[in-house]
């Protein structure tokens, strides 16, 4: 009998939100609005913000998409067709994807080795060059891949150099944070998902992170159909139907009561995998390069060295997908994507080293002992072999 899949991130619940849902059933709050929508909102200012800090105070409008968050975020810093916008390669598509819906330009910054994001000597390179070619970008979105922060402060100073506002793409980061401060609140814009695969879920659904009530009003206004203050339907303005749901929002809810639950999970996931490594040459466990980084390690990657193991990252996927074990590769650079492959890039080729040498390993917060027994016997069984 085959055993059971065990997930690279499945959803999981906490218990509460059953609740939440039932009682936007009972008020037939079926609606992109209501009390569960306000709610998140304002469960998510919470935890984001730090009281004792006014810097890091926070609006947020829930959405539904961290993609949708990604459009409108570019929508309010201004960017328009003919625009460019410095994009990490690194990433998933969806970070690059809302700048071509706007008939701008993605220009490509490889990583850096200590946290695999976005490189500051790369990104003041291609700033650079493009202000030389009569192209000053608009943005950069800087992504915390995997959960791990970026280098916050020599990304922020080359933006600050050059004044070019920062979209901090946060999807994979809620529960990671630098010097104490919370992921999402450092960029001029943040945003975040709820996919189903994410540190907590609402099925589908995301957020943008705003530092000030009239930015936020200003993205639920364009997410809501971009409607004037009258009686009738009246729109001076393109707007898109990016509100998130109050059904959804109550899955939310629910989930933040088990945030910080699942960090933890994920993070002594993560120590599992050092656990495990620890005595085969040849593969590195990524964590955090020192103390001012705190990652919620939503997933733990590895990098395998085939000259020292003799064995490649993808001969390891495939054993254990014969185990019934999901495990993937890290994110193909988005400059090697076929769709993008015509647009500048700014790099020295780690970003495709680490794609050659990288796997996501499954880092679910609902794994069980069972499933980590059947992953230790898996990965050792390989490397012995």
């Amino acid at each position: 009998m085959e055993q059971s899949k065990i997930w690279l991130s499945s959803p999981h619940m906490g218990g509460n939100e059953q609740k939440f849902v039932n009682e936007a059933f009972d008020a037939n709050w079926i609606a992109p609005l209501g009390p569960n929508v306000t709610g998140f909102e304002l469960d998510i200012e919470g935890y984001l913000s730090n009281p004792k800090n006014e810097e890091t105070s926070v609006h947020v409008a829930a959405l539904s998409s961290g993609t949708a968050a990604l459009h409108l975020a570019l929508i309010l810093l201004g960017v328009k067709p003919g625009d460019e916008v410095l994009c990490q390669s690194m990433t998933f598509a969806a970070s690059a994807n809302p700048i071509m819906y706007l008939g701008a330009t993605p220009v490509f910054v490889d990583s850096e080795s200590d946290t695999l994001n976005l490189c500051p000597i790369q990104l003041e390179k291609a700033i650079e060059d493009r202000i030389s070619k009569g192209k000053k970008p608009k943005a950069i979105i800087a992504v915390h891949l995997y959960g791990m922060p970026y280098k916050i402060d020599e990304v922020q100073q080359v933006a600050d150099k050059f004044e070019i506002p920062i979209i901090e793409d946060s999807a994979e980061a809620l529960g990671s944070s630098y010097k104490g401060r919370k992921c999402g609140t450092f960029g001029e814009i943040g945003i975040l998902s709820f996919n189903g695969n994410k540190i907590i879920t609402t099925s589908g659904g995301g957020a943008l992170v705003a530092k000030s009530k009239a930015v936020k009003q200003k993205a639920i206004f364009l997410a809501t159909q971009a409607r004037d203050d009258a009686p009738h339907y009246q729109h001076t303005e393109i707007g898109y139907n990016y509100r998130l749901s109050n059904i959804s929002a109550g899955i939310g809810r629910g989930q933040m009561e088990v945030l910080d639950k699942h960090v933890n999970l994920r993070r002594e996931m993560n120590l599992f995998y050092q656990d495990i490594f620890l005595n085969i040459d040849g593969v590195t466990v990524f964590s955090e390069p020192n103390d001012d980084y705190f990652c919620n390690n939503w997933l733990t990657i590895i990098s395998v060295d085939a000259k020292v193991t003799g064995k490649t990252r993808e001969q390891l996927r495939l054993y254990m997908e014969g185990l019934n074990i999901e495990c993937r590769p890290l994110w193909k650079p988005m400059h090697l994507q076929p769709v993008f492959k015509n647009m500048p890039f700014y790099g020295d080729g780690l970003a495709e080293e680490l794609f050659e040498s990288g796997l996501c390993l499954p880092s679910g917060s609902n794994l069980t002992d069972e499933d980590r027994e059947r992953i230790s016997f898996g990965i050792n069984e390989f490397f012995r072999a």
